[in-house]
């Protein structure tokens, strides 16, 4: 591997900018880090880097498992199956879990490589920042804030009715954790719920292992409490003869589209996994353990998603579903009136571990995006006895506890979904960039930029030009020799790009007609065709073509690679394109001026701040002659 380096500062060629090209132009938003750049230095001077504290790498798989099993089986199990029974699915619930739990599949399989490859904080932030560039990095960071943050205080939210009905009534609850009003602003505050924020957040600063720890025993209960659902409600159902199943309407009463359309519903049940990519810079081994971690947590979370939903539809007619307490209300319904206060507990310990799970990843995408200089350096600090980001962490928690205490969060929840879905398509093509196009620049931090002997820049020129010659000559090898005469190792790179920029607005053409049901029919079937035309062509020809052979060199090749690729990863780009445009118009409103309040912080303060300011790069040139570069330049 050769370096050759290419100075941003007066280069009009450059490629991605450098302190001197992003004044006059957008190349800033471009700039890519380096693959193996698990912590940069920012351009404060403040050393939060290899010489600093890091966080602990403390966790295995069973602690992976607890943290995706936490995240994803919230309290909505508890409800959710109910609501999409009774206005979708009807006794076809289990195939609407399986189904939607295929498609998070795809989503976890994308996830599963690049943390795998890439095993730093920051999940599907650090990804975007190496494949995509600085401006979707930030834009994808400051989206999963924003879902962590909602997200963290609509689930504290649920916990004082839960604890409520477990305990017979609100009037129950000592009137210090009991709502209370707020008269002249007409605004009902909920004490529990920031307390219990509170707790996470000591719990979550005293460190990871000792925050898994109490993710792994609360977990278990809730799984307890699952297992009970299971065991009990089947011999219910056997003694009762499963009565739900046995309808004149048949197993798809609202048909296959209702089965299709309730599946949509529940996927977003089983997006807790990207917690666990969110750690993967505390796993010991995360080439092969983050894979087991994110494989395991969902096949086990869609196990128990499928066997509750079969039980609960089998033990009552799912019209007759108490659509708010299903669970409860079908055991009572058969003599176990007693049994809702186990379905309670279960309920609070799911709400518990997923605002653990919820909590965990926010202060490492702090974390993350301060060491690049994207934000300021007061995030980035680890403390040296915990080995956790406590500084980030308490100000997670101080937001999630104000929102928790002051507001209902239940109306932004689809703001929730944005960012998820967001980070969800973002990972899917960053897998085609790591196959198909590896970036070949590498960032020089800017303590390394110094004069370079002059001897050894003349020859590795030379070197280069040579070999850059050989390859203009070299076509690549391709499966279909069609395209062998157009496509070659001097323009493949920006085919392939241009392919899958193509690709994803396909994807949008065809996602944006299929979902607008407000347009003339013609026009939606012409736009679908147009969409369906563009994505299938780049389908088609990422098919035809060989995988670039530089991915074996770019990052961790080691570990879990993503299968069907490229069918599988844009797969996975229309179905989270499909659920982004479906959540309606005021929640992209929401969205769209939080959107913009990180524009602006990024335009005043990321962009000049960012580690990548002054970058010197360098670009990776295989060759067949070994280069001499002088060992400051590659590390």
């Amino acid at each position: 591997m050769g370096f050759v380096v290419d100075s941003q500062e007066g280069s009009g060629s450059s490629n991605y900018g450098g302190q001197g090209s992003s004044s006059c132009s957008w190349k800033f938003l471009t700039r890519r880090k380096k693959v193996d750049s698990n912590v940069t230095n920012n351009n404060n001077n403040n050393d939060n880097s290899h010489h600093g504290e890091q966080l602990a790498k403390e966790l295995t798989v069973p602690h992976l498992m607890a943290i995706g099993v936490g995240a994803t089986i919230g309290a909505g199990v508890y409800v959710l199956v109910g609501t999409v029974a009774r206005e979708h699915a009807g006794p076809a619930l289990p195939l609407s879990f399986l189904v939607a739990g295929l498609a998070a599949t795809l989503s976890a399989l994308c996830y599963a490589e690049l943390a795998s490859r890439f095993p730093s904080a920051g999940s599907a932030y650090h990804y975007a920042y190496i494949c995509l560039g600085e401006g979707v990095a930030w834009l994808i960071g400051w989206s999963l804030i924003l879902e962590y943050g909602i997200g963290g205080a609509a689930v504290a939210r649920g916990i004082t009715p839960n604890l409520a009905a477990l305990i017979g009534g609100v009037d129950n609850l000592p009137g210090i954790l009991s709502y209370q009003h707020i008269p002249g602003i007409d605004i009902v505050v909920d004490p529990l719920a920031a307390i219990m924020v509170f707790i996470v957040t000591w719990i979550l600063c005293t460190g990871i292992k000792e925050s898994t720890m109490v993710q792994s025993i609360v977990t278990s209960v809730n799984i307890c409490a699952l297992m009970f659902i299971i065991v009990a409600g089947g011999y219910l159902g056997f003694k009762s003869g499963w009565v739900g199943y046995k309808l004149s309407t048949g197993y798809f009463p609202f048909g296959v589209d209702g089965m299709v359309a309730g599946s949509a519903t529940v996927f977003f049940a089983y997006i807790g996994f990207d917690a666990v990519a969110s750690t993967a810079e505390e796993v010991k081994n995360p080439q092969r353990d983050l894979p087991v971690g994110i494989a395991g947590s969902l096949s086990l979370c869609c196990g128990l998603y499928m066997i509750v939903s079969i039980v609960v539809v089998g033990l009552v007619p799912y019209y007759d579903i108490n659509p708010d307490t299903p669970i409860s209300s079908a055991f009572a319904d058969n003599g176990m009136q007693w049994a809702a206060y186990i379905i309670n507990t279960g309920a609070i310990t799911a709400l518990c571990a997923s605002l653990l799970g919820g909590m965990l990843p926010q202060p490492r995408i702090l974390m993350a995006m301060a060491r690049d200089g994207l934000l300021p350096p007061f995030f980035s600090d680890i403390n040296k006895h915990s080995h956790v980001p406590v500084k980030s962490t308490l100000v997670t928690g101080l937001v999630a506890a104000v929102l928790a205490f002051f507001m209902d969060v239940s109306q932004l929840a689809g703001m929730v979904s944005v960012g998820t879905l967001l980070a969800f398509t973002i990972a899917a093509i960053s897998v085609l960039i790591v196959r198909y196009i590896p970036p070949i620049e590498v960032p020089l931090p800017p303590s390394l930029k110094e004069p370079i002997d002059s001897e050894s820049m003349e020859y590795g020129w030379s070197h280069l030009e040579t070999n850059e010659t050989d390859a203009m000559q070299k076509p690549l090898v391709v499966k279909n020799l069609a395209i062998d005469k157009y496509v070659h190792n001097g323009n493949r790179k920006k085919i392939v790009g241009c392919v899958i920029a193509f690709i994803c607005l396909g994807v949008f053409i065809l996602t944006f007609a299929a979902s607008s049901t407000h347009l003339l029919s013609s026009v939606r079937f012409t736009l679908c065709g147009v969409g369906g035309i563009v994505l299938l062509s780049g389908l088609v020809f990422l098919t035809c073509i060989d995988q670039d052979v530089a991915r074996h060199n770019f990052g961790n090749s080691e570990g879990f690679t993503c299968p069907l690729v490229p069918l599988l990863p844009i797969t996975c780009i229309l179905i989270n394109s499909y659920l982004l445009i479906s959540l309606g118009g005021a929640t992209w409103v929401r969205v769209s001026v939080w959107l913009a309040l990180g524009v602006i912080i990024y335009v005043f303060y990321g962009r000049t701040h960012s580690s990548l300011k002054d970058a010197v790069y360098l670009k990776a040139i295989q060759v067949d002659d070994t280069i001499y570069t002088p060992t400051s330049f590659l590390t």
